[in-house]
């Protein structure tokens, strides 16, 4: 029986006039050609056009290839958000390999693990962090990779440790190198470790169709048009910066570099550069609400910020607002590029309240423009929820801005996708709008009596109270109930609390069961991504267990 013949088969197949495979490459080739001229990175007083930005990123490439970097071999990079780490986004690529961009904040022998477990063959290194580097170098088991030192000159300690400077290779190379484009836009394009809290991260392998996609989201979902000025106060290693190298190069904006999050400094290059967008955790929000000589009051034209993390408190995105900055909720994990959906914002939310409006800008919403799908499914029947905001499954996602799978590690990539979704982890409900609201982690989650408690929700509670700074509830075991709330807070400058008074606090707004049972002040323990690590203070109590029985 011979295969149904359509009308609109034209009798030609895909050609280079009608069919070019996706790659945020072309972002940069499109901006240095119709916007030459236009600032695309500011760091401490050095400055770089479209045009130099996309000649330098040509020379660093064709540096990586005389030196044999080809198609699927790895680049890592140890660096902070400076013009380099920019570049590298488009440099590394541009050769066909991938950019394995490493936590600035691990300790050696997790960088030795991924630097043996990715395959690296070259890495940079800023001056900053040349020590744990050496280390995780002595301690790796496969070859070791060439090291380029990116010195950078507002930095004053640390030392080289590679066998070139960053400047030194780049002048070696050929700026009219012709970058390598994907043959597939399912190419490899980047390499990041989750955060795992036990045994060895995984590797997570993104490509050049996703990340374009998501390029292009973050566009639409963050409302950033043309010629954006970006401060870059999220880590570029996390997630590829949330793919904002690329998002800043389709949309010809501006880079302005940040060596590590300082509120003064940021109000500081907000002002002198006018910067109109940002990103950033909870974490980076709240210090700068919280800092001596924030600027109070709204501002003419807001900095748009867009805030990650499994349920922004209240209290952030209020006083987010004091300070002139709006923000809009975004969600994701290193598997889906970084934020993947987005808290929509629907007509007539300017006219709540700022509690009402805080409240509903929380939810972690709905798709990314061009995800195709998240929401929350029953894991065992694969079915969604009900619509009424308290029957509880795991997020999940599904369409092209998800990750090809996990590193040389064929069992967790198909536990990651089965039943044709990926799995989050992350325990949620959706409300009546069809809206994602997380509740918590499916660790997270505290089972009372029989009774589950969100320890986001209780958080949530802890965050408006006027002395908090940051708050973390885990679960304490308990005799009687199995487990209860266990509060772990850090307070503001010059702030006092009490125990009795926290938990009186908690008990005047939220039920009693839910109500933190024990509170243990002091600094809590995060990433460097501003994420609060809940495994250690799960770890503490457990210990407090052992040492009391």
């Amino acid at each position: 029986m011979s295969v149904r013949q359509s009308q609109y088969d034209v009798g030609l197949d895909k050609t280079p006039a009608n069919y070019v495979p996706l790659t945020p490459l072309s972002f940069i080739t499109r901006s240095a050609a119709v916007f030459p001229n236009h600032l695309c990175a500011v760091y401490e007083g050095r400055s770089f056009t479209w045009e130099q930005t996309y000649r330098r990123c040509r020379q660093f490439a064709s540096y990586l290839a005389q030196n044999g970097i080809g198609e699927g071999d790895t680049v890592a990079a140890m660096l902070p958000n400076v013009p380099a780490m920019n570049e590298l986004h488009f440099a590394v690529p541009m050769t066909g390999a991938v950019l394995n961009a490493l936590n600035i904040r691990l300790d050696a022998p997790s960088i030795a693990f991924q630097l043996d477990h990715g395959g690296a063959k070259i890495i940079l290194v800023d001056p900053e962090f040349s020590g744990v580097i050496a280390e995780a170098l002595q301690q790796m088991t496969r070859p070791k990779p060439l090291v380029i030192d990116v010195d950078d000159t507002a930095y004053s300690s640390g030392k080289r440790i590679g066998e070139i400077e960053y400047e030194a290779a780049l002048a070696q190379g050929d700026a009219n190198f012709a970058p390598h484009m994907p043959a597939d836009e399912w190419d490899a394009i980047a390499l990041s470790y989750t955060s795992g809290t036990t045994g060895n991260p995984k590797g997570v392998v993104t490509h050049h169709r996703g990340a374009y996609l998501n390029a292009v989201s973050n566009i639409l979902a963050g409302n950033l048009g043309q010629h954006p000025v970006y401060l870059w106060t999220l880590p570029m290693f996390h997630c590829n910066g949330w793919c904002f190298p690329w998002t800043i190069a389709a949309a010809a904006g501006v880079n302005v570099c940040l060596r590590k999050v300082d509120p003064a400094k940021i109000f500081e290059l907000i002002a002198k550069h006018g910067v109109t967008h940002m990103c950033g955790a909870p974490i980076v929000y709240n210090t700068m609400i919280n800092a001596p000589g924030a600027p109070k009051g709204k501002r003419e034209k807001p900095v748009c910020g867009l805030i990650a993390g499994a349920a922004p408190p209240v209290a952030v995105i209020e006083g987010a607002e004091s300070i002139g900055i709006r923000l809009t909720h975004v969600y994701g994990l290193t598997e889906v590029y970084g934020p993947a959906s987005v808290c929509a914002e629907q007509p007539g939310w300017d006219d709540l309240t700022v509690a009402e409006r805080a409240h509903m800008k929380r939810r972690q919403g709905v798709p990314y423009p061009l995800e195709e799908a998240v929401t929350v499914l029953d894991p065992q029947t694969m079915r969604e929820v009900p619509r009424d905001g308290e029957t509880i499954g795991e997020v999940m996602f599904r369409g092209n801005i998800v990750m090809k799978g996990y590193l040389k590690n064929e069992k967790a990539t198909r536990e990651a996708f089965a039943g044709g979704w990926f799995h989050t982890g992350d325990l949620g409900v959706l409300d009546e709008h069809g809206y994602v609201i997380i509740k918590d982690r499916s660790k997270d989650i505290i089972i009372s009596g029989g009774e589950n408690i969100s320890s986001v929700e209780v958080e949530d509670v802890l965050y408006r109270h006027p002395a908090v700074l940051f708050a973390a509830v885990v679960a304490k075991p308990d005799a009687k109930w199995g487990e209860v709330p266990c509060a772990f807070l850090e307070l503001k400058d010059g702030a006092t609390a009490t125990e009795a008074e926290i938990i009186a606090y908690c008990k005047s707004h939220m039920s009693g069961f839910k109500t933190p049972k024990a509170v243990v002040f002091g600094p809590i323990p995060k990433t460097s991504t501003g994420k609060i690590q809940k495994f250690l203070l799960r770890n503490q109590v457990e210990s407090a267990k052992a040492i009391s029985a």
